[in-house]
């Protein structure tokens, strides 16, 4: 506990104040740095505001790399789709030629085959061009049920297939090269339950 006196200042009023005033604490003073920490801290800034430059550089190509990929990648894709489209574009012009022949046939039998023949011919040159992508059927008929590649829509009780194979393939299914587009809607096989005895 500090004890307070009270001393007289020069017109005779007491004031109270500590009785040992506190020390005045010492600042420590630090030396001017000399030529050679003044060189160093010089070159220490440089490098830094060398970093500096080359961090802003690097990300600045960065981002006009990520940029560029993307604009690449879109060219890409309009590329292969204009391709693509392309190839499927005589199909469409002997589809509507398949169908003003088809219009204009007073149905003789002959006129009827040939339109029919002429539908088939349509069928497998798409079928080849869709080839010629990468797209290939499923065919599941007679294999065994595999749920990464068919999508069962019914059994069926029957001696005749084993059980867990596709009795019957109601809608195709596609891929593209080991990318399933579309499974193939089968039927499976179960075995007929045993008449009750």
């Amino acid at each position: 506990m500090k004890k307070t006196v009270a001393n007289t200042s020069k017109n005779g009023t007491a004031q109270a104040g500590p009785a040992n005033p506190a020390p005045t604490e010492a600042v420590a003073v630090t030396p001017p740095p000399t030529p050679e920490e003044l060189e160093e801290l010089k070159a220490r800034a440089a490098k830094a505001d060398e970093n500096w430059d080359r961090l802003l550089r690097t990300a600045a190509d960065l981002e006009n790399y990520k940029k560029r990929a993307t604009r690449e990648r879109a060219d890409a894709i309009q590329s292969s789709l204009a391709a693509l489209l392309q190839k499927l574009l005589p199909v469409l012009d002997h589809f509507e030629m398949a169908q003003s022949a088809a219009q204009t046939t007073n149905a003789p039998p002959a006129g009827i085959e040939s339109v029919q023949a002429g539908i088939a011919m349509i069928q497998q040159q798409l079928k080849a061009i869709l080839a010629e992508t990468g797209l290939e059927e499923i065919d599941a008929r007679g294999k065994p049920f595999d749920p990464l590649w068919h999508e069962a829509v019914a059994q069926m009780e029957t001696a005749d297939t084993p059980e867990g194979h596709v009795v019957q393939q109601i809608r195709k299914g596609y891929r593209l090269k080991d990318r399933l587009l579309r499974p193939a809607a089968v039927v499976v096989a179960r075995k007929p339950a045993s008449p009750p005895a």
